[in-house]
């Protein structure tokens, strides 16, 4: 698709602890060194947990293709989160290039972005 990657990944089959490379990755889009992230894991939930930890980041799970261009056109999601082991090789490829191909439409929805940016701000 003629995107330059940034592999952050373990390097091997051992097991590793996932928050280490979803706050990687995450970290990575907020201070602009990638565009857009994608992580990988069994599920995808922990990842999209530990990377929306991150102030900015806007990590989307999803199983679909229709989720993966929702995730984009309304919610600008800059991380994508997928579960390898949730879902096959084919479709997995349908959703990254879906995501990766889907504009952020805007309009009422970057209002509700603005929202959210404001809780990240909030303080108890």
């Amino acid at each position: 698709m003629g995107v330059r990657c940034i592999d952050l990944g373990p390097a091997g089959e051992a097991s590793v602890d996932y928050p280490d490379y979803a706050e990687a990755v995450a970290r990575s889009v907020v201070a602009g060194r990638a565009d857009r992230g994608i992580l990988l894991c069994g599920t995808g939930i922990g990842m999209s947990i530990a990377a929306n930890k991150i102030p900015g980041v806007r990590a989307a799970l999803v199983h679909d293709v229709t989720t993966a261009r929702m995730s984009r056109l309304h919610n600008d999601a800059n991380v994508l989160a997928l579960g390898g082991g949730m879902i096959g090789e084919r479709l997995l490829r349908e959703i990254v290039t879906v995501w990766l191909t889907t504009d952020f439409e805007g309009g009422r929805h970057q209002g509700r972005l603005d929202k959210i940016a404001r809780l990240e701000q909030t303080e108890d």
